[in-house]
């Protein structure tokens, strides 16, 4: 453990665990078990704690389903870097209603949590020499793309790495600090929280990923994965029984696998939309072409609903809201549900028409295009907004000082 993670662990102790109430009587709070691992554990690759098939069953507050859903985007990766045990933890203590995931696999057949195909832009493996050879070229998706390819090298090699902060503008105090982690663990991360989560794992980049690993048994990347949910008791129908005891979505901008793995299981896939004019991956169609009436009409029988680029939904010109496209009320009509992605505070990447504003982003979204879920770098920031504009919230759930401005204009009013 670094040195500024025993003073960080020790400041949380402190301030956070051991405090005093009202009446001097020391009081000790709770911090999840997950999140205090993850400062002991470093960038160690050992999961620290239990795997799922180890867990208890237990009683817990169910999945919310009355509202769109908060869907924590490679979890609180605002804050904490992304894919981590910390931002899944930190995610599902913010208020996340499903913990969103990259799976890749890797040179050994291990399935992990990771965006890129490449590990130069958020780890630090320039900083390994020993794996200066491993760099080489791969065609991705039609592009020549140079890097340290995932694909390349085994899962005890990749626990070797850390990673960063994907953005050099958000917090990097945790930058070195967190490993990558498995798909398992992910799914540990979940069915650990003291409440029912779900997970949002993506199938990425199968097309690459078949190409290049290749299993004993003569399964594909799609098998691998489905294998994995279902080992874990991830099965059922959308809001089935079965799948709200431990719900799933499985997305990918592949529909040929979304296609694939629905022989192989009933869970809810969510086909994801890129920009109109890229070509999927797997049938070189463009994405407007996937998006007709038609294509609804034909996919609909394999997923129940899409992702799309929020971009894709309101067109813009000069950071600025133009024509809201019929994208929304085409799915819906279909009976598909609509999760845009990704929502992020920052203001450069924020629309003008927002003022800067994420609260007026969400409230636009939510209450005038209608999305039934959002991806979401900021958890905290979209749950906070949806239990503020939630008219069945008491007033006591709003923050202190609006209830005190409401208490003094109450007052005058009464006077």
């Amino acid at each position: 453990m670094s040195k500024k993670f025993e003073k960080t662990l020790m400041q949380v102790m402190e301030e956070d665990l051991i405090h005093s109430d009202d009446r001097g009587k020391v009081v000790v709070r709770f911090i999840p078990f997950l999140l205090l691992l993850s400062f002991f554990g470093g960038a160690v690759g050992r999961p620290l704690y239990q795997l799922p098939s180890k867990l208890q069953n237990k009683h817990l507050e169910p999945l919310q389903s009355f509202r769109p859903y908060n869907i924590a985007h490679r979890g609180s990766n605002g804050e904490i870097p992304e894919e981590t045990i910390a931002a899944y933890t930190r995610a599902i203590e913010e208020g996340a209603d499903f913990i969103e995931t990259d799976i890749l696999a890797t040179k050994d057949g291990a399935l992990i949590c990771f965006h890129d195909v490449t590990l130069d832009a958020i780890t630090d493996i320039a900083n390994h020499k020993e794996f200066a050879s491993r760099k080489t070229t791969y065609e991705v998706q039609g592009v020549n793309v140079t890097g340290w390819f995932i694909v390349d090298f085994t899962l005890d090699e990749l626990k070797t790495l850390t990673v960063k902060q994907r953005y050099a503008f958000r917090d990097s105090q945790y930058n070195g600090e967190f490993s990558i982690i498995t798909f398992e663990e992910f799914i540990s991360i979940a069915l650990n929280a003291n409440r029912i989560v779900g997970i949002y794992p993506e199938i990425k980049n199968p097309v690459l990923i078949n190409q290049h690993v290749k299993w004993t048994d003569g399964k594909r990347f799609e098998d691998k994965f489905v294998e994995t949910l279902l080992k874990y008791g991830y099965k059922g129908e959308y809001k089935s029984k079965e799948w709200m005891e431990k719900p799933v979505f499985i997305q990918s901008f592949a529909p040929t696998s979304l296609v694939y793995i629905s022989k192989l299981t009933n869970s809810p896939k969510i086909l994801l939309i890129d920009d109109v004019d890229i070509p999927t991956q797997d049938t070189n169609q463009t994405y407007a072409e996937i998006t007709t009436d038609s294509y609804f009409a034909y996919i609909k029988d394999y997923v129940v609903g899409i992702g799309p680029w929020k971009d894709n939904i309101v067109l813009t010109k000069n950071n600025h809201l133009t024509v809201a496209t019929d994208l929304v009320a085409k799915a819906h009509a279909h009976n598909l549900q609509v999760h845009p992605y990704t929502f992020r505070n920052e203001n450069q990447f924020l629309h003008f028409d927002f003022h800067q504003d994420p609260y007026v982003e969400y409230n636009y979204w939510v209450n005038f295009i209608g999305v039934d879920g959002l991806f979401t770098d900021f958890t905290g920031s979209l749950h906070r907004y949806q239990e503020w504009a939630d008219p069945s919230k008491p007033e006591k759930n709003l923050p202190d000082v609006l209830s005190k401005i409401s208490a003094v204009i109450s007052s005058y009013r009464h006077n």
